[in-house]
């Protein structure tokens, strides 16, 4: 069996799977998400279940969830700037907007026509970053909508594409490794001009004669725990917490191989790798498992 014929039969054996129920979003971006940045710059469909962002030589564009979750899994579908997108950022992430912040990061970096784009994975954990990842895709998300997900429990976080984990960070606090465990966050959506870092370290800049550029987004889905005030309710492994039961404290075997898969054919950057950068002492999860 060749490599993409044993992809596809991993990615069939992820999709069959059983779990609860606790959707809380209603798949209409004007309920669940509110305008954050440049209204005029933000286009939904009649139904609600689809949303443009813009980004002009005036201004970028956003949007945030109405609740903040602790806990759960977060989908969304996104289709990506096709030609010229040098300089340009698309940004689907979850952040508890704080000083000492958590968030997680996909950042999805435009480039010179021709060339790829570059997706970013980063996790900041009560204020500290420089954790970034880099892949290049196995596809172009230009053509077509792909499923960008982050599942994120008491035990990892998992970034997924269309439900393939490209990375991973494990709950390793009791090591001394800072994790995402007491603040909730909200969803969050935008797009940006990054030209001063984004591409080829800031070397490509943004054709503003190709604006202006739209990034489409669809079929959100949230399930999570709503932050109430009760950390507890959000950390208890109940039925409707199904994302806390100790099967998804660690990827499974079929996980596992594309994790690998990923790791050996798309990775381009690694923070773990990155010796020099961190002076030949890096980070301690770095040396811990990741699964």
């Amino acid at each position: 069996m060749n490599n993409l014929s044993s992809f596809f039969l991993l990615v069939s054996i992820l999709l069959i799977q059983d779990c609860w129920a606790s959707i809380v979003s209603t798949g209409d971006f004007n309920k669940d998400f509110f305008v954050t940045w440049s209204p005029s710059h933000v286009n939904t469909s009649i139904d609600g279940h689809s949303r443009s962002l813009v980004l002009d030589k005036d201004s970028g564009s956003g949007f945030a969830s109405n609740d903040m979750f602790l806990f759960g899994q977060f989908d969304m579908k996104i289709k990506l700037v096709p030609g010229n997108s040098a300089g340009t950022v698309v940004a689907f992430y979850l952040t508890s907007n704080q000083p000492n912040r958590d968030e997680l990061d996909f950042e999805f970096l435009g480039n010179v026509e021709g060339q790829p784009y570059t997706l970013q994975t980063n996790v900041y954990a009560n204020g500290f970053d420089e954790r970034e990842q880099r892949i290049k895709l196995w596809f172009d998300p230009t053509k077509d909508f792909h499923t960008y997900s982050i599942l994120w429990n008491l035990y990892q976080i998992v970034f997924m594409v269309d439900w393939v984990p490209i990375r991973t960070y494990r709950n390793h606090a009791d090591k001394g490794v800072a994790y995402p465990r007491w603040q909730p966050m909200s969803v969050q959506a935008s797009f940006w001009d990054g030209e001063s870092w984004a591409t080829n370290g800031g070397k490509d800049k943004i054709d503003w004669s190709k604006a202006p550029f739209v990034a489409p987004f669809k079929d959100h889905k949230i399930d999570a725990c709503v932050w109430k005030g009760n950390e507890g309710s959000c950390s208890d492994p109940k039925p409707t917490n199904w994302w806390n039961n100790k099967r998804f404290n660690s990827l499974t075997w079929a996980q596992r191989r594309l994790f690998k898969w990923v790791e050996k054919y798309y990775v381009t950057y690694d923070y773990c790798q990155d010796y020099h950068r961190f002076n030949n002492t890096l980070p301690k999860e770095c040396l811990l498992p990741k699964y």
